[in-house]
């Protein structure tokens, strides 16, 4: 599609009509990744005669953050992918497939752990291979200079927090038959499928069809052998955990955190010492870092509330709100609901300011301020009222969620921006993978902290995370001068 077709199409409020089709293909993914979430940790650890796989909580909220974990890993591998092998039309419409597919596995009946598992990972590489991946080829549907292009960002963001607001409400009614909510699920990942199919060639044009960086023939013997080396390492590397008896959940478990929070300091020291790294890139660099930590801290916190908060929404809260009978399944809605109010909010706030906004790293600090007072409060429903089962009040979970998606909004938005803006030119293409990897990081940690966590100790668990945030925060607060220094010119 030529630049003056682009200009001209405005068939989705004012919007190339090729923004429809991934608006309603990510609306329908979020709708059944975030349906499946809201109920999967239930699944897990409730027990066999309530329909569950009666797996301790513990290994259950290990589980959900390893899943996550690996979601944002693969979404790097899903970006090179579709770069240098599928293009990313290809890229998506597969990983939609794998994602369907997941979430019926899941839906089987006696499908038990191997069920569990064998969909996790098909979840996990399928939304590698979307998520990144719709999110680029909105670019394509735009000339660089036309200015509908932030306003076609917002209603794609729209689009994913109303899939992810409507969902828990939805599969969270099958809490008495999770295959069921599970099934559900696919069904919202097989509509968006067929929006896409029955769109694509009408309405994307060519968006997404080139492979913008194809191996070359000399690469590709090159390409072959790190990916079977890889495979043999992890095949080897199980072979020999299971001759040792040690091939179990909790191996598993460690196995992904240590990978998840290796990675990225390889990702940091390889940058940093290549030689294509020239001295202001380094200095750049060295400033991403502790916004790099931040963020980590902040999704640390963020990423519980599928993991811990479900278990506190489960085990603690009273069973209604307001007189209304709510399933623990539905708190899984507050975010996505709270971003799409909020999210104008903030960017009149952020206009009307202007050049008076504060810079990236205090909304970093803020962000994570922000999350931390949303752990803190977690603590008063112990404090006030004991940590007796179903003796909390559900606006103390309501309070935490809107805290820290107001952290998420100062914080997330401009996270992928700056990441771009201060990776070394050299690494330019891995930028997205750079920043998924701060999520992949946090919930490997996740998988190890979320262990401990039960009613006997809520209160030190919610206490020690929330302050170690609000300090973390405050501390980049204090420090930004220096780091502004470090960006070069960079704000």
């Amino acid at each position: 599609m030529s630049a003056s077709q682009k200009a001209t199409d405005k068939g989705f409020f004012g919007h190339p009509k090729g923004l429809s089709t991934l608006f309603f293909t990510e609306l329908w993914e979020r709708f059944s990744y975030y349906g499946m979430r809201a109920i999967l940790i239930f699944y897990m650890y409730y027990s066999v005669a309530n329909g569950g796989l009666d797996l301790d909580k513990s290994t259950s909220i290990a589980l959900m953050s390893i899943y996550g974990s690996l979601i944002y890993m693969t979404g790097v591998l899903g970006g090179w992918l579709a770069d240098r092998v599928f293009g990313t039309r290809k890229a998506v419409f597969l990983g939609g497939v794998l994602i369907m597919v997941g979430h019926i596995v899941l839906s089987l009946p006696n499908s038990g752990i191997t069920g569990l598992f064998s969909a996790m990972v098909l979840l996990a590489v399928g939304t590698g291979l979307l998520k990144p991946n719709v999110s680029s080829m909105i670019g394509d549907l735009y000339d660089p200079k036309d200015v509908r292009r932030a306003g076609g960002f917002s209603i794609f963001y729209m689009g994913i927090n109303l899939g992810g607001f409507l969902a828990p409400y939805v599969t969270g009614s099958f809490m008495d038959n999770f295959h069921l909510g599970f099934l559900v699920a696919a069904v919202g990942m097989a509509l968006g499928l067929a929006f896409f199919l029955i769109t694509q060639n009408k309405f994307l044009g060519d968006a997404g069809k080139t492979v913008t960086n194809p191996i070359a023939k000399e690469e590709r013997g090159r390409v072959a052998i790190l990916f079977s080396s890889i495979a043999v390492g992890l095949l080897i590397i199980a072979c020999v955990a299971y001759a040792f008896d040690v091939l179990t959940i909790k191996y598993v478990i460690n196995f992904i955190s240590c990978v998840a929070i290796i990675l990225p300091i390889v990702y940091f020291i390889v940058m940093l010492r290549s030689k294509k790294t020239d001295s202001d890139e380094k200095s750049r660099l060295l400033a991403y870092i502790p916004l790099f930590i931040t963020a980590v801290m902040f999704w640390m916190i963020q990423e519980q509330g599928s993991s811990v908060l479900a278990v506190f929404a489960s085990d603690r809260v009273t069973g209604s709100f307001f007189g209304w009978t709510i399933s623990p399944a539905f708190y899984q809605s507050f975010n996505p609901l709270f971003v799409i109010f909020l999210s104008p909010v903030f960017a009149m706030i952020w206009t009307k300011l202007g050049d008076r906004q504060p810079s990236t790293p205090r909304k970093f600090a803020l962000g994570l301020f922000f999350a931390g007072l949303s752990f803190l409060i977690m603590m008063l429903p112990g404090i006030l009222g004991g940590t007796e089962m179903h003796s909390a009040s559900p606006i103390w979970l309501v309070l935490s969620f809107l805290l820290v998606t107001i952290g998420e909004l100062c914080l997330s938005p401009v996270g992928l921006g700056v990441t771009t803006q201060l990776a070394p030119r050299a690494f330019a293409a891995q930028t997205m993978g750079v920043w998924f990897l701060s999520n992949s990081m946090a919930q490997g940690i996740n998988a190890q902290i979320g262990q401990v966590f039960s009613a006997d100790i809520e209160i030190q668990y919610f206490g020690i995370l929330g302050t170690i945030a609000v300090v973390i925060g405050i501390i980049l607060f204090i420090i930004t001068p220096k780091l502004l220094k470090l960006m070069k010119g960079i704000k």
